[in-house]
């Protein structure tokens, strides 16, 4: 069974995006990159929704090709070319790189695929992480604090009354300060 795991880089004061859709903010190092390059090779999937995935395809496709491009950089940009890919988009006509179009979240066809074997399912994008936390279809939970307060920005679950019970299943705080919480969630009303 393939378990959902919404991952996202928060701010201290919960924001995951600056003003402007700043992400300068973001502390990855090399530590990092390592780490999220170790979780994500085990993916049988990753989702988003069409603005993660467009900023996605814009520099992972041929990242492994900038001179400037560390060691963590080129085997995510390999990880992400070789991992099949879903996009939530009602404007999209085409998508490369491996990725399939789909219009709308289909909660039971969602838990149908859930069923079948292999790796996580990584999931990405405020507004679809919204979509499936409303369904109830995210599992797990992996939050990354990054020592900054924003002031400003957006904040990545939705303001409609959706909760979820959380249970912990283990933190790692990186050299760069940036701290990993990981949860499980359970869907309440």
């Amino acid at each position: 069974m393939r378990r959902i795991v919404l991952s996202m880089n928060v701010s201290v004061d919960g924001y995951f995006e600056g003003p402007g859709r700043d992400l300068s903010w973001h502390r990855v190092d090399e530590e990092l990159h390592q780490h999220f390059n170790d979780e994500l090779a085990q993916a049988s999937l990753f989702v988003d929704g069409r603005v993660t995935w467009e900023l996605m395809a814009q520099y992972w496709p041929h990242a492994d090709e900038r001179p400037d491009a560390v060691g963590p950089e080129r085997e995510f940009a390999r990880i992400w070319r070789d991992t099949p890919k879903v996009v939530y988009s009602r404007t999209l006509t085409e998508a490369g790189w491996g990725t399939q179009i789909r219009r709308e979240v289909d909660p039971a066809g969602i838990a149908a695929e859930k069923e079948q074997d292999g790796g996580p399912v990584y999931l990405g994008g405020a507004v679809l992480a919204g979509a499936f936390l409303e369904h109830g279809l995210v599992d797990e939970l992996h939050l990354y604090v990054h020592p900054v307060v924003l002031g400003a920005g957006r904040r990545p679950f939705p303001d409609d009354g959706v909760t979820a019970d959380l249970t912990p299943l283990g933190t790692r705080t990186f050299g760069n300060g940036v701290t990993m919480l990981r949860y499980a969630l359970s869907p309440s009303r």
